[in-house]
């Protein structure tokens, strides 16, 4: 198969998509350009802060994609390229990206209140309580995935001691962006034009990357890994317009040149796919049914969309007709980046047989090797694409912690007055240390361990916040029709990945079942999956409830 015809396939599919699909949802549910949006009826200057529409697609575009859309279709070809392309276009256009308009769309249209609020408003307290909690537990998953993710991209040394000039430039240059950011921030706050704003980001985005390369950090990941989460930290209580919309936005310039540069490569060098289109549907232990789809993740559906787009994102929306191009689309181009990951592990497949390496640097490798068939110096474009993922994977970071954060400060919140341990508890600098400690414990047993129970957990949180928008939606006199059978299917894969999860941890007691690793997955495990099932049946009830909201 050649790679240009299986980028420009897909590509037609999702721009196709988004002209008539999204357009037809859009005109369905209703969009009104003259009401009052929540970040301008609501503003607070901190989390509820009017952006224009590039600057909140930079923030949705760069938080939502993350390692995922790298990680997981390259992991995920292990079962043929075929079965996973046809996941990504047809997942990703008829419920990731469903899922995410209809999440941001029910929070604007619910003063830009999380999904967990519109459970409570149209499911029930109990319904959002356990929602919440699931919410909390899932971002304490990616927390640790992606936080080793990046720090072993900034490691600036090999298991042999050898430097690796690469890394270290990729830790200089997005120390560099953080503080750029916070200037970006400010110069934002003053209204420039388009034009200035836009030539500003990218200004400082090639000088970020120049002295990158110039002045790399060498130091272990260790130590990143402790930088990394007291940057989260920071970026976890700082108000949104000062540093998360900023270095979103700047991220956004890099993250697309990535993948206009991923594009251009394949276009340039049209490579061939070296894996086979489908090896079957048992691969090493594992059933295509339900792993296939847990594995791919972000890149075709992800439950952390749904907390970005009504947690962050849609507090920033200044006008409704933002909503569709923001989420439904930003999900699209996300669609489009799993596809390219895709085509870089069949380029570099040998044999049939998969090439060694981590995700990150299979994808790096490919681009690289790509673009130097059109002259360019491969190590600097390999740079530039590692730090591009690392940017990916740091932006998804913070805006978790801060839902993570988010979640838990909402559990324990009542309008009753409160005690002082619930104070203590509701106090966002508490709120984030708890969230961040334990995420750095399970970080420390590296993401590979975590990353099959954040697939799982990652799906069925996309299974019920469609379950909560369709509630939502008939609540409302919508049609929700199209969020049916999405949240079906997503709770079947869900269930039956998380099942497989406790079975197989189970089943390592009676001979090398750790309980420092296997015993805190099997905990998250086990409660994920009650949480689910009862959030999922509640929503079942209340959909099925004839009483209708109006809005």
């Amino acid at each position: 198969m050649s790679g240009i015809l299986l980028l420009l396939l897909s590509s037609f599919c999702l721009v196709t998509a988004y002209v008539v699909y999204g357009g037809r949802l859009a005109k369905k549910w209703g969009i009104d350009p003259n009401k009052k949006t929540p970040a301008h009826e609501l503003s607070d200057g901190v989390d509820y802060v009017a952006g224009k529409r590039s600057v909140v697609f930079g923030h949705q575009f760069a938080s939502i994609a993350g390692a995922g859309p790298i990680n997981g279709p390259i992991i995920a070809a292990m079962f043929g390229w075929l079965p996973v392309l046809l996941w990504i276009l047809i997942g990703g256009i008829f419920i990731g990206a469903v899922q995410d308009f209809a999440a941001m769309y029910a929070s604007v249209k619910n003063k830009g209140r999380t999904i967990g609020y519109v459970i409570e408003q149209y499911i029930g307290q109990t319904g959002k309580k356990l929602f919440l909690m699931f919410v909390w537990l899932f971002s304490i998953l990616v927390i640790a995935a992606f936080a080793d993710i990046v720090a072993q991209t900034f490691n600036g040394f090999s298991k042999s001691a050898e430097k690796i000039p690469e890394n270290a430039a990729v830790a200089t240059t997005s120390i560099l962006f953080m503080i750029a950011a916070v200037g970006l921030g400010f110069f934002i706050r003053r209204k420039p034009n388009n034009i200035l704003q836009t030539s500003t980001a990218i200004i400082l985005l090639i000088a970020c990357v120049a002295f990158g390369l110039l002045f790399p950090i060498f130091m272990t990941q260790g130590f990143w890994l402790y930088f990394v989460f007291g940057y989260v930290f920071i970026a976890c209580i700082t108000p949104v317009w000062a540093l998360l919309q900023p270095r979103d936005y700047l991220n956004s310039f890099l993250l697309i040149a990535m993948m206009i540069c991923a594009f251009a490569g394949v276009i340039i060098d049209n490579p061939k796919m070296n894996i086979a289109p489908f090896t079957g549907f048992e691969v090493n232990g594992n059933y295509l049914f339900p792993i296939l789809f847990v594995t791919v993740a972000c890149g075709a559906v992800s439950g952390f969309h749904a907390l970005i787009a009504s947690g962050t994102a849609s507090k920033q929306i200044e006008n409704e007709r933002d909503i569709l191009p923001v989420s439904f689309g930003a999900m699209l181009v996300e669609c489009l980046l799993a596809v390219l990951a895709l085509i870089a592990v069949g380029a570099l497949a040998a044999g049939g047989k998969m090439p060694q390496g981590t995700p990150p640097v299979i994808f790096a490798n490919a681009v690289s090797g790509f673009l130097s068939e059109f002259g360019l110096p491969q190590n600097i474009v390999y740079t530039l694409i590692t730090l591009s993922i690392s940017a990916f994977a740091l932006t998804s970071l913070d805006s978790c912690a801060r839902i993570g954060r988010l979640s838990f400060q909402e559990f324990f919140m009542n309008d009753e007055k409160q005690s002082l341990l619930v104070k203590i508890l509701c106090n966002k600098y508490f709120a984030t240390a708890i969230t961040l400690v334990t995420g750095y414990l399970l970080a420390l047993r590296g993401y590979q361990d975590i990353w099959p129970l954040f697939g799982s957990a990652n799906q069925l949180l996309g299974a019920l916040a469609l379950i909560a928008c369709a509630v939502f939606l008939k609540k409302t006199n919508r049609s929700g029709f199209a969020l049916y059978i999405p949240f079906g299917f997503m709770l079947a894969v869900t269930f039956s990945a998380l099942g497989i999860s406790v079975f197989k941890l189970v089943g390592k007691i009676p001979t090398n079942f750790s309980f420092a690793s296997d015993g805190i997955q099997l905990v998250f495990a086990v409660l994920l999956f009650a949480l689910g099932v009862v959030v999922a049946v509640k929503g079942v009830i209340a959909l099925n409830d004839k009483k209708t909201v109006i809005e």
